[in-house]
């Protein structure tokens, strides 16, 4: 086959995605067919570095051999009952995961959106069961810049106008406040209605912004003072991404209702769940909350065993050790297109001394032609986060990866 037919074959894929599907995203031009640990491969059988890793769902690396083993076999024997019954792997599952995190109960949900909407469900209900909140009154503070979802309810607390913009109107009693802002944080938690303070641990789709050492610490602790409970959005820091089991850890932070998604599974289906004490979670009753593929058996298997092989290989340690390398070297390119270098971990982004919204995107075709897959958010900053499997060699290999592209780029080659 002519370099001309293979070309074609990514193409006649781009173009029938883009005949029939919701142009709800804006895709590199590169089409994948196959995944191995951090790598990927498009149709033409090109390899690429992962640099994505689906958000942070891949960070055990793609088609992690063991977590597609139990997949498979229990793909065979039984993959759905609904809660309508028990099944054999739920009971299991639970024990496992709340063990895992040191909580008393999960609630099981699917998609990283879902499982927000749950723990702020489960923030109202205790409000007006055990805070004493009037009912319908309660408050939950956000921050500025924040991204929990797409739904109409989460994004009634967005100041991203392309999450917002058009699908009002919005649910009301959420507080907006700046990120990183103790004293922000204060002044709102004088109200008696609020009940509850959502927040990433580190702002992703912001442009991974690292808040002030102490500030999870602290916002915790005045959480707890003023009776408000301490919500943490773990669906992309979470599960090993920034060095620690969670990012909260870094802190000695163990939040009133922890949200996980994403790598819960490995990246193999949608599988998140809510954590939370019995204090909190039997506020909701049968029949109040729940979802049909939420705890199925297919998914409490496959969150086992990716849950198992984050700690058992070591990928939290990996992902410390790498990211401070990782950092370093590219802060050591001294290159002036790069503006800030940050992150933790393995979840860190580049700002880039941009001359207009669309460099950031041009560097990642440039990387995409290189050999390397990123994202741009907002315009000037690209995120880099390779599954947690990727070693030290592969790392610099990418960094020069990096270097090049954006000296190409800056050259107008």
């Amino acid at each position: 086959m002519s370099s001309i037919e293979l070309q074609r074959l990514s193409d006649q894929f781009i173009e029938l995605e883009e005949a029939y599907n919701a142009h709800n995203y804006h895709p590199l031009p590169v089409v994948l067919t196959r995944g191995a640990g951090v790598y990927v491969w498009d149709v033409e059988g090109k390899k690429y570095y992962d640099f994505l890793a689906a958000y942070s769902a891949v960070n055990q690396g793609h088609c992690h051999p063991r977590i597609t083993a139990v997949l498979i076999d229990q793909v065979q024997r039984l993959t759905l009952t609904s809660r309508a019954f028990y099944n054999d792997q739920l009971g299991a599952y639970a024990a496992f995961i709340t063990n895992y995190f040191g909580y008393d109960k999960v609630l099981p949900m699917n998609t990283g959106v879902e499982a927000v909407e749950t723990a702020l469900k489960l923030c109202r209900r205790w409000a007006y069961n055990v805070k004493g909140i009037a009912n319908n009154q309660a408050k939950i503070i956000v921050c500025e810049g924040n991204f929990h979802g797409r739904t109409t309810g989460v994004i009634s607390f967005s100041n991203d106008p392309s999450s917002y913009e058009g699908f009002g109107p919005y649910m009301p009693n959420y507080v907006q406040i700046p990120y990183n802002d103790l004293s922000a944080l204060n002044n709102a938690l004088q109200d008696p209605t609020v009940a509850g303070f959502l927040v990433e641990p580190i702002q992703g789709e912001a442009g991974v912004i690292v808040p002030t050492e102490g500030y999870l610490k602290q916002a915790a602790a005045m959480c707890k003072e003023a009776n408000v409970l301490f919500i943490a959005d773990e669906v992309q820091t979470g599960l090993a991404r920034t060095g620690k089991l969670l990012c909260c850890d870094h802190e000695d932070v163990h939040p009133d209702i922890l949200i996980l998604g994403k790598a819960l599974s490995g990246g193999t289906l949608p599988v998140s769940a809510v954590l939370a004490d019995d204090s909190i979670m039997l506020q909701i009753k049968a029949g109040e909350h729940g979802s049909t593929y939420g705890g199925n058996p297919l998914a409490c298997v496959v969150a086992m065993e990716a849950l198992k092989v984050i700690k058992e290989e070591n990928l939290a340690e990996n992902s410390l050790l790498l990211g401070e390398q990782f950092r370093k070297a590219l802060r050591e390119l001294n290159l002036p297109l790069i503006k800030e270098v940050r992150g933790k971990g393995l979840f860190n982004a580049i700002e880039l001394a941009a001359p207009d919204d669309h460099t950031g995107w041009d560097i990642c075709i440039k990387m995409m032609q290189n050999g390397l897959l990123a994202k741009p958010t907002h315009g000037n900053k690209i995120r880099f986060a390779p599954p947690l499997c990727i070693t030290s060699d592969q790392l610099m290999e990418c960094v020069q990866i990096i270097k090049n592209s954006i000296i190409e780029f800056s050259s107008g080659n």
